[in-house]
């Protein structure tokens, strides 16, 4: 399937908003149930429930989220989100500014059926420490 910009720019927008409204159930929603997600190379978290899990991490350690998009682009069934997030982190309460992206395969209801994440860890640790 081919999605015009327009359908993509307001996927982008469910899909800042699901983040940003704190409600880790919001994000999975964006799913369909069978998705996997996939961050850093690291171990794949899998269905809904998996992918909930991840949004409760993302905000225990960093409980005022507040993600940007910064653009969203489309081949066919897949596309590309990227995003800025700026943060304190909960344990040390220092400020975060993290970018990176995701890239999804979506289905004919632009719903994401994987998802491989992307952002620098190294960086992000760095200014966890401060």
């Amino acid at each position: 399937m081919i999605y015009s910009q327009t359908e993509l720019d307001a996927l982008a927008k469910r899909y800042t908003d699901a983040w940003n409204s704190k409600v880790p159930g919001r994000v999975a929603d964006m799913h369909v149930a069978s998705s996997s997600i996939i961050i850093n190379n690291g171990a794949p978290s899998q269905g809904h429930s998996g992918i909930t899990e991840v949004a409760v991490g993302f905000h225990t350690d960093v409980p005022d989220l507040e993600l940007r998009c910064d653009g969203i682009r489309g081949a066919g069934s897949h596309c590309i989100y990227l995003w800025t997030f700026t943060v304190h982190h909960a344990e040390s309460g220092n400020p975060l500014k993290v970018e990176g992206w995701e890239e999804w395969e979506l289905d004919d209801d632009m719903k994401i059926t994987s998802s491989l994440g992307w952002f620098d860890a190294e960086e992000y640790a760095r200014q966890v420490a401060g």
